[in-house]
């Protein structure tokens, strides 16, 4: 018997929206509402003078769900446009981590090593622990975080993926 099931993939979504308040809403309520995982979610206003904010979402699922969520974004009354950096178009997504590592001997300079391979920055030091903050392609980021398991990874916060198209266009 042959399997049918479609496998999943991940995709960044960015969506133009007016900025305006329950528009957020709205959009992580088309998710729930249908069951949608929402792995990362940014927002923040692009552009003061139109009242635009950004709206980039990595979600995942099977291409036919991808074209869903993107045709129901897309009917959102505030909507401008949605872009699929993943299959519509060549784009760049980055993301920002603070990463709490303790300990000290070999594993502290282990870890400072590793940073420094990884061009993560010391940002808060102690005797005993460090803070990094690291910038880069989210694999990079979980690569990272994965090192710093055995080091003595403490906490993680990262600010969710923020995607821009590649070239002189405009979104």
């Amino acid at each position: 018997m042959k399997d049918t099931k479609e496998p999943t993939e991940r995709h960044t979504l960015t969506v133009l929206v007016d900025n305006e308040a329950g528009v957020l809403a709205r959009v992580v309520g088309l998710f729930s509402g249908r069951g949608y995982n929402i792995e990362s979610l940014t927002v923040a206003e692009v552009d003061p003078m139109a009242r635009t904010s950004r709206i980039t979402i990595v979600t995942s699922g099977t291409p036919h769900v991808i074209e869903q969520i993107e045709a129901q974004l897309a009917r959102l009354v505030p909507t401008h446009r949605v872009t699929n950096w993943t299959s519509a178009k060549a784009g760049i997504e980055r993301e920002m981590a603070l990463i709490k590592v303790a300990g000290t001997g070999e594993k502290r300079m282990e870890a400072l090593r590793m940073a420094d391979a990884f061009r993560a920055r010391a940002v808060d030091t102690t005797h005993t622990s460090f803070v990094f903050e690291v910038t880069g392609a989210p694999g990079k980021i979980d690569s990272f975080i994965d090192l710093m398991r055995p080091l003595g990874l403490v906490d993680v916060s990262r600010t969710g993926v923020a995607a821009i198209s590649r070239g002189p266009e405009a979104m």
